[in-house]
């Protein structure tokens, strides 16, 4: 997944929006003002996704291209290599996991202001 397509998959997801919050290079995915995935956009050799701790230790442990997140939350975050991952299907999964846990911290109304913008 190169990072034309990780864009448009992350923009896909309701009410995602896009950001560079902490400089013109870094590419900020957020729900409800919550952040689950941001990335470099000169360099875009990983992706920071959030993940369920207990999941995120697993994953570590089974593939050598997901590191503790990087500048991020060693416990709640991960930083995945596409190119070295080389599994698409697993970084969508991971994308989509990042993205149900943000939105599903928000609250209620937030969670069904976003549901009922997109229908």
């Amino acid at each position: 997944m190169n990072l034309e397509e990780f864009r448009e998959y992350c923009l896909a997801k309701l009410g995602t929006s896009e950001h560079t919050p902490f400089d013109a290079d870094t590419l900020v995915f957020k729900v409800g003002d919550k952040m689950f995935a941001l990335t470099g956009m000169a360099n875009y050799e990983f992706v920071n996704l959030k993940c369920n701790p207990e999941r995120a230790v697993e994953l570590r442990e089974t593939y050598s291209a997901i590191k503790p997140g990087y500048h991020m939350s060693k416990v709640h975050w991960n930083s995945v290599y596409p190119e070295e991952l080389a599994n698409t299907k697993l970084l969508k999964e991971l994308i989509d996991h990042s993205y149900e846990l943000v939105f599903n911290s928000l609250t209620k109304k937030l969670q069904s202001q976003i549901l009922a913008s997109e229908s």
